[in-house]
């Protein structure tokens, strides 16, 4: 078992305006994120899994060239492998999960 305070997890920002506390279990990563309105996360892809939980604010995700314009309560499965970008319409907190582990946000 673990018991986390996020207040003493570093918040790290991966891309400009997308800041980041990390929470890793042997199987998954849980990231809490704080984004600025107008941040972007560029195209990409990767072999994890990804659940996007938007908790505040709108979020714009396009997934496999599909916009989708998210709002609090939303939550969206992106398959591994599937081509994914964000945009954040206002201020937003999102909560994501993948699996399996992020070892690039260790």
């Amino acid at each position: 078992m673990q018991l986390i305070n996020l207040k003493n997890v570093e918040p790290r920002e991966v891309q400009p305006g997308h800041c980041a506390r990390f929470v890793h279990s042997a199987r998954m990563t849980v990231a809490h994120w704080r984004i600025d309105a107008g941040s972007t996360i560029p195209e990409h892809d990767h072999p994890h899994e990804q659940v996007v939980n938007v908790l505040a604010g709108r979020y714009e995700l396009t997934v496999a060239g599909e916009p989708l314009t998210l709002e609090p309560g939303m939550v969206v499965v992106i398959p591994s492998g599937v081509r994914h970008s964000g945009r954040a319409l206002t201020d937003a907190i999102l909560l994501d999960v993948f699996q399996p582990v992020r070892e690039d946000y260790r």
